[in-house]
């Protein structure tokens, strides 16, 4: 908005131009949902308290949670309204993947909203039944792989994987159902990593400080072309999203670090999971998100290993799953898993930039 108000008037004071780059719109898109947090997070989590929205917690679970029952949830919703006010400020809306990006977002968000509505209505950790929750994901995941496969171009359906220049395969059809599993795995992935004192926000600005690092030079032929890498030319305008996204993940942790004054809900973590996958898919990217997210692949992989154990063998891997909780399970204290686990996608973070000139 702030944009197209704007360059009509560089004729007139050419300094005005510097909204049109990318950095400037995007640091300030990320200022935008800091201050937004900072100065409603506090008054939305009293709101939340006398709608008396508090987290249910798992009775199995490491018995030092049980002190956080009653804390409010659906923190997640200052989240999504912060990064979206602040692309209605500073993206620019004539870019088409900016609204596939706020569909999938809020289509995400809508999910986790009823899901958390159920469970904090119910007073209990039964929210949407499974197959329900799923197959409204399903359903979103679908709808926006469709729409990236028709307004795509002859690149869309290529596979790249890190380290090789060229793409490896064109998959053709067979890139809708990837697309799918990919946006719905890497949704429940960032979900199933939610469950300690800011761990996922941490993440999370690790995760998307690296996306915004790589949507910038996807978008610019001239950075592509010198790393390698597919160049998508509306990817850029990503950047200011990843940096908003950034910024509410900062300013959410400033309340939900240990001990955690509310947490994100599946409202948080279902859509900003859901629109990482949707911008690997943008920027072709679909491999090296593994990487990027690699704590979320452990995560999930954790659980699905649990999983099939019990049920093939009777007999558990872990303590518990997710797998911070067997960390917690086995000493670790809370903080400290956190921290690191935060190394941990740091160090996943590294990897995966690192690839970008191996090629």
């Amino acid at each position: 908005m702030i944009r197209e108000i704007i360059l009509p008037l560089v004729k007139y004071f050419t300094p005005f131009n510097v909204f049109t780059y990318l950095t400037f719109r995007g640091a300030f898109a990320a200022l935008t949902t800091l201050l937004i947090c900072f100065l409603f997070g506090e008054k939305t989590i009293k709101f939340l308290y006398k709608l008396k929205i508090g987290q249910s917690i798992r009775e199995d679970g490491p018995a030092t949670h049980l002190v956080k029952k009653g804390t409010p949830t659906m923190g997640g919703i200052f989240i999504i309204l912060s990064v979206v006010t602040a692309m209605l400020l500073w993206g620019d809306l004539q870019n088409k993947t900016v609204w596939i990006i706020m569909g999938a977002f809020l289509a995400f968000g809508t999910i986790g909203f009823i899901d958390d509505f159920l469970k904090v209505t119910r007073h209990n950790s039964a929210g949407l039944p499974a197959w329900v929750k799923l197959a409204g994901q399903f359903a979103v995941a679908i709808t926006i792989v469709i729409i990236l496969y028709f307004i795509g171009d002859e690149n869309t359906t290529v596979l790249y994987i890190p380290f090789f220049k060229n793409p490896v395969i064109d998959m053709g059809w067979v890139w809708i159902p990837f697309a799918v599993l990919l946006i719905v795995g890497e949704s429940n992935a960032v979900n199933f990593s939610d469950g300690l004192d800011g761990l996922l926000a941490g993440l999370l600005i690790i995760v998307f400080l690296t996306l915004a690092v790589l949507t910038y030079v996807t978008g610019r032929v001239d950075f592509s072309e010198y790393l390698g890498i597919p160049y998508v030319p509306q990817a850029g305008e990503l950047t200011v999203f990843c940096l908003a996204a950034a910024g509410a993940c900062v300013g959410f942790l400033w309340f939900n670090a240990h001990p955690a004054e509310v947490f994100m809900g599946d409202v948080g973590s279902l859509s900003l999971g859901g629109v990482i996958a949707v911008i690997s898919l943008i920027t072709k990217k679909e491999i090296l998100i593994l990487v990027i997210g690699g704590v979320f692949v452990l995560e999930i992989a954790s659980v699905i290993i649990q999983v099939a154990s019990f049920k093939l063998r009777k007999k558990r891997v872990f303590k518990m799953a997710p797998i911070h909780h067997h960390y917690e399970l086995s000493g670790w204290p809370e903080t400290k898993t956190v921290i690191r686990f935060w190394i941990l996608g740091g160090l996943f973070a590294i990897i995966a930039l690192s690839t970008l000139k191996i090629q």
